[in-house]
């Protein structure tokens, strides 16, 4: 456990907030850009003009700026349904079956990550609400547990969302043109010749070989986290209890309409309607869009809170967790414009090359992708620097695409285990400290990696 310790004290002290982080990113990358890609016939101010142009431009790329709005909406959305009654009520009845630490540990893992596969705005939330509720069942009930390890089992979904439903990047292949359009203006024409107009979760999140590596880390990190439970110290635990979907009827007229039940399901029950019709043959075929999956949870959401007043309640709550990506993603934006126009995507491509096979390209993937998770603690940031590079790596070493793009994804959800950042809403409910849970996340972190790496090597 002094390991543990040794990490949070480093990430207290050395590691800077996400926003700080991606400012330093964004000055190494201006710094780096000018080191190695500046022509001899260009002065150096003038190419540093040139630069910061190009970082400018990046920011306000509109394309991006939606694929941000599509992200925060995704996280928003998982979280007010977590919040409505009949997902709290269905909370409360799971934690009748934690009777002790090793089965809620168990069941809160287990079910944290095949809700995480779906969203993970949804399970993050989730696992982080059926943690306290099971702490709060067991002082209750006077029974004893753990309650760091429940804590931990509540946050594990985000170590299966990126290779899942709503994972930023096989959802953004799956849009028409996506991958095109971010080598534009950095592949060469034999490579962009290569490239699919899209690449659909046939290849990606529902095929064959990620289905049976997803089911492997459930089983692996569930039963870990059981056997955990039965070697684990019972803590102590004062919690008051964490209200959840109470109804809040108006008095006057305007608040009685806020509060219309009827109203609610009428246009909750049009939005759903109106789902199928329009995403009925994408559905079938596959081609799982950020569009579809927001479209499909702001319907249901309304409709499982009843009141467009519950409905904006949740919203209210839930917003706040946007916060990082609405004030970052830009800057990330600005590093790709950087990269994107200087040519570093293809240098930095090139040497991945240079040290890579193409049995070995996936694995050096799944490391530099954690690597960069840890510094880029966002998905959808993190696959606007890095998916163009390993794009133009695989392709010109004739890695599978899918491959190679879930390779990245897996590599960036694995070291949220122990990058604390979305672990904040978590702690927020549980009321758990990041020292507490980290020793057990990290387990998890060890366990799903080398699972992981089988799953590359293997298939």
């Amino acid at each position: 456990m002094k390991v543990t310790q040794v990490i949070e004290n480093v990430f207290k002290k050395y590691l800077p907030s996400p926003f700080t982080i991606a400012i330093l990113l964004t000055l190494i990358t201006i710094f780096l850009a000018l080191i190695l890609t500046k022509p001899i016939s260009t002065s150096t101010f003038e190419y540093s003009l040139n630069i910061v142009r190009f970082w400018e431009k990046g920011i306000w790329t509109n394309g991006l700026l939606v694929f941000a709005y599509q992200m925060m909406l995704i996280l928003v959305l998982g979280h007010v349904l977590v919040l409505s009654t009949p997902i709290s009520n269905l909370i409360l009845k799971v934690t009748k079956y934690c009777t002790n630490t090793a089965t809620s540990a168990a069941i809160v893992s287990c079910s944290t990550m095949f809700i995480a596969f779906f969203n993970w705005g949804l399970g993050l939330i989730f696992g982080a609400l059926l943690a306290r509720k099971v702490a709060e069942h067991a002082q209750k009930n006077n029974f004893k547990l753990n309650y760091p390890i429940i804590g931990a089992a509540g946050y594990v979904g985000l170590m299966v969302w990126h290779g899942g439903i709503s994972g930023s990047a096989p959802i953004k292949i799956n849009e028409n043109g996506h991958i095109k359009s971010i080598m534009k203006s950095i592949s060469s024409d034999e490579i962009l010749v290569q490239i699919p107009n899209l690449i659909d979760y046939s290849q990606t999140v529902f095929s064959w070989w990620n289905l049976v590596i997803f089911f492997m880390v459930v089983i692996a990190v569930t039963t870990t986290f059981y056997f955990l439970g039965k070697r684990a110290t019972p803590t102590k635990i004062n919690l008051p209890e964490y209200g959840m979907g109470k109804e809040d009827k108006g008095t006057t007229q305007a608040e009685k309409l806020d509060s219309s039940s009827l109203l609610a399901y009428a246009f909750g029950i049009l939005i759903l309607i109106t789902f199928f019709y329009r995403y009925f043959e994408d559905i079938k075929s596959l081609k799982i869009t950020p569009n579809l999956i927001n479209f499909f949870m702001l319907g249901l959401g309304i409709v499982l809170h009843g009141s467009f007043k519950k409905f904006t309640s949740a919203v209210t709550e839930s917003i706040s967790d946007v916060s990082g990506i609405l004030i970052q993603f830009p800057l990330y934006f600005g590093i790709m414009g950087i990269m994107k126009s200087t040519g570093m995507v293809t240098l930095i491509s090139d040497f991945f090359v240079s040290i890579s096979t193409t049995t070995t390209l996936p694995i050096f993937t799944f490391f530099s992708a954690g690597i960069v998770n840890v510094f880029v603690p966002s998905g959808g940031g993190q696959w606007v620097v890095q998916g163009p590079i390993v794009v133009e790596s695989a392709l010109k070493l004739g890695v599978p695409l899918p491959k190679a793009i879930m390779a990245l994804a897996y590599g960036d959800q694995i070291t949220n285990m122990l990058q604390p950042f979305w672990a904040l809403p978590l702690l927020g409910i549980t009321k758990l400290k990041a020292k507490e849970i980290l020793p057990y996340t990290l387990i998890a972190m060890v366990v799903g990696s080398l699972v992981y790496l089988i799953g590359l090597v293997v298939f």
